[in-house]
């Protein structure tokens, strides 16, 4: 499994890069602007402007995003 995770000092984001396709859901519905699409995967750039409302989990299509404060 190719896991990378991006952590602040409340929130912890996983993506794996195995299951996401780029398709860029994450980066255009995070109201914080977390998400930047990167070679073509998702990429946590931004995490200290997190809201933690999980709109990220929920719209990924492959649910490739695992979030520390989201079910």
């Amino acid at each position: 499994m190719d896991l990378k995770e991006w952590k602040n000092d409340s929130v912890s984001i996983s993506v794996d890069y195995d299951k996401c396709m780029g398709h860029g859901e994450c980066a255009g519905s995070c109201p914080g602007e977390v998400y930047i699409i990167t070679d073509g995967k998702a990429v946590a750039e931004h995490i200290d402007q997190c809201v933690e409302c999980c709109t990220c989990v929920t719209v990924c299509p492959e649910g490739a995003i695992t979030h520390s404060e989201c079910d």
